[in-house]
């Protein structure tokens, strides 16, 4: 697995990689990522729509998709099985890993799926080019298989809750996870899934440039927060999108897929 590409890497292979701008804002931000994406964005992106292309018939926010839907989704943006894909965003909560995420369940070769590593603010900062320009690639016709063992139900982590089969660990912040900071879906009520660990997924990017913690780094963070990369683990979050950050760390120290407990504290949580 390639989990990371530089921004200084995609620059000089725009042409020969799919790149999607996987941006996705939480709605207190009041930021629309497709507005900001069709003023400007990276030479050949396509736009991808982490909550459109979701799971539409679920009353959870941007649940997995059906296999026949994402088939659907994927074709229509113009990417074959055989394409690298480079996924990017602009958004405080890292979301192209949640569509890298995405991916990997589907099963498209963990090979051809990075993440660019700093982002599309890193990409500015460094004066890198940008444009207006819409690219639209012609259809293809995608094939995706699931992969079941990288996503966990509710009745799976209550199991666990008495089994201690896998380690379950949070990415919100420590005032959400402790119950100390109301959540901002009014429907949730605050804390924790039992048994659970918190490491929030802001202690892994260096905040400087927004990259990744380099691998070292995030096994000492994982092991300070008495998480142990050599044990299974499933992560959980809000909603999904940050619990596949951790996902991504966890990648890069050990190899692994990422399991993630889809529905998360959405789920989890209503009172």
């Amino acid at each position: 697995m390639k989990q990371l590409v530089t921004t200084d890497w995609l620059e000089k292979n725009l042409e020969n990689v799919k790149i999607l701008d996987g941006s996705w804002h939480l709605p207190s931000t009041e930021r629309n990522a497709l507005n900001e994406f069709n003023s400007g964005h990276i030479k050949n992106s396509i736009f991808f729509d982490i909550d459109k292309n979701s799971n539409q018939k679920s009353n959870l926010p941007h649940m997995l998709p059906l296999k026949s839907d994402w088939e659907k989704i994927v074709s229509e943006l113009g990417i074959k099985n055989s394409d690298y894909i480079i996924i990017y965003d602009n958004s405080d909560v890292i979301s192209s890993c949640r569509v890298w995420y995405t991916f990997l369940y589907f099963n498209h070769d963990p090979n051809l799926v990075s993440i660019l590593d700093g982002g599309f603010k890193k990409w500015l900062n460094e004066k890198k080019n940008i444009t207006a320009e819409i690219k639209k690639f012609p259809n293809s016709s995608y094939v995706a298989s699931e992969n079941s063992s990288l996503v966990l139900d509710k009745d799976q982590i209550n199991k666990n809750i008495d089994s201690n089969s896998f380690q379950l660990v949070d990415a919100r912040s420590k005032e959400r996870f402790l119950g100390l900071k109301s959540e901002p879906r009014k429907e949730l009520k605050s804390g924790n899934i039992d048994g659970s660990k918190n490491l929030p997924f802001t202690e892994l990017i260096n905040k400087k440039d927004g990259t990744f913690k380099k691998r070292d780094e995030l096994i000492s963070i994982f092991k300070t927060n008495e998480v142990d990369p050599n044990k299974n683990i499933a992560f959980t979050c809000g909603s999904g999108i940050t619990a596949c950050v951790l996902g991504l760390t966890n990648s890069i120290i050990n190899g692994r897929k990422p399991v993630i407990y889809d529905g998360s504290w959405a789920e989890y949580g209503i009172k």
